[in-house]
């Protein structure tokens, strides 16, 4: 089940590459995804 979960994961996120693509949206796309996985960081630092 995990792998499934994964793999829809994965997916959807080529999905939005591919929509970001189409409308141009590149940039925004990677800053949203790199202050994502900082905030994460972070995060997890506080938790642990």
């Amino acid at each position: 089940m995990n792998n499934f979960r994964s793999f829809l994961y994965k997916l959807a996120r080529i999905l939005g590459d591919v929509n970001a693509v189409k409308k141009g949206r590149v940039g925004r796309r990677i800053g949203r995804r790199v202050a994502g996985r900082a905030t994460g960081r972070t995060t997890r630092k506080f938790f642990k």
